[in-house]
């Protein structure tokens, strides 16, 4: 049977009163291995992945999670006929599998995204690139966090 609003907020002061606090601890949902999977799924279905092709410029250890400098480049010649429709950043730990999307055309002039990121803890960032002729290339960068983000807690 769940508890309504009016029996928490007696029980809270019943144990307030007998000098007794609960601490409740709250950590948002951790993305794990299998859920980047999926994400990355989501975006390319059963295509292949290639490695290739995709630069991603980020610092292999940082020391605060909150801000994190990235960029994406993508070897292209951006004409109409060749050029990259999408880039896609994913993560394996952070409470969201899925960074960002950006998406381009061959007016864009040059393939390429920068950002900040927040990394709630090591692990490793995806970048995915999906060509004009539909063919998606990746690269994989393992990033060292020492100083985490994304893990607030409530006490």
């Amino acid at each position: 049977m769940p508890t309504t609003r009016r029996q928490f907020l007696s029980l809270a002061g019943g144990v307030t009163a007998a000098g007794t606090i609960p601490i409740v601890t709250l950590r948002p949902l951790q993305a794990n291995p299998a859920m980047l999977n999926t994400a990355i799924r989501n975006v390319v279905g059963e295509a292949p992945v290639r490695t290739g092709k995709v630069k991603l410029d980020i610092p292999p250890l940082v020391e605060n999670g909150n801000t994190v400098p990235m960029t994406v480049t993508v070897a292209s010649p951006m004409t109409a006929d060749d050029h990259v429709k999408s880039i896609h950043v994913f993560n394996e730990k952070n409470p969201q599998p899925n960074i960002g999307n950006f998406y381009l055309g061959s007016s864009s002039g040059r393939a390429q995204v920068a950002t900040r990121i927040r990394l709630a803890d090591t692990q490793r960032v995806v970048a995915i690139a999906r060509l004009s002729d539909d063919s998606f290339w990746q690269i994989a960068v393992d990033v060292v966090v020492t100083m985490a983000a994304c893990t607030e807690e409530m006490n």
